[in-house]
C-alpha cells in the first residue's frame, strides 16, 4: 500500500518514500515529510553540487556540506547553485 504524506518541499500530498534514505534524525524527518518526487529533485541537486564543487562524499567536510544543503533544500530556504553555475541547455 502506498504511503501518502504532505510533502514539505512540494507543498502537496504525494507518495512518501518507501524507506529511510538517510541516517539519523535528518533521515527520519525526511522520511516523515518528503515525497518520492521531492527526493528525486534532491538527488539531481546533490549530483550538481558534487560535480560543480568537485566534492568527494567520503570526505567528512564534504559530507557535512551536503547534509547542510540537504536540510536547507527540504526544510530551509533551499539549496543554492554553486557560484558561476550555468544550467545546461536542453
Amino acid at each position: 500500500m502506498t504511503r501518502m504524506l504532505m510533502c514539505v518541499k512540494l507543498g502537496k500530498e504525494a507518495e512518501g518514500l518507501e524507506r529511510l534514505t538517510y541516517p539519523g534524525e535528518l533521515g527520519q524527518r525526511i522520511f516523515e515529510s518528503v515525497s518520492k518526487e521531492a527526493w528525486q529533485l534532491w538527488l539531481r541537486q546533490q549530483t550538481m553540487l558534487i560535480n560543480e564543487n568537485r566534492l568527494t562524499p567520503v570526505n567528512p567536510e564534504h559530507r557535512a556540506f551536503l547534509e547542510r544543503e540537504m536540510e536547507n533544500f527540504f526544510f530551509g530556504s533551499g539549496s543554492s547553485a554553486p557560484e558561476g553555475y550555468t544550467p545546461p541547455k536542453d
